[in-house]
């Protein structure tokens, strides 16, 4: 269902994670390792979400790690929504 809103396969694998656990801190091999896609693609998607204030990011020596912005002012709606949107796809597996 979510695929007809955010085209980009990867970007979406990244919200949903995001979403799905807003507490969850990682960097761009742990992510590729997590949704298994490649490393080069998560860092440019990363940088778009971070750009538009989606996700925040911190140095860690010579690592960036990544979480969620909860204050991005339609967090709350977007979590629902990849919520509701996992739950019709668990329905329809059913």
């Amino acid at each position: 269902m979510l695929d007809v809103f955010i085209t980009s396969r990867v970007r979406r694998k990244i919200i949903v994670v995001y979403a799905k656990y807003p507490d969850f801190k990682t960097h761009v091999r742990g992510l590729a390792k997590l949704i298994r896609e490649d490393p080069g693609n998560i860092q440019r998607e990363l940088r778009k979400l971070e750009k538009v204030g989606f996700l925040v990011s911190e140095r860690k020596g010579n690592t960036k790690i990544y979480y969620t912005n909860k204050h991005f002012p339609i967090f709350k709606e977007l979590q629902s929504i990849v919520l509701k949107s996992q739950r019709v796809q668990k329905q329809k597996n059913s």
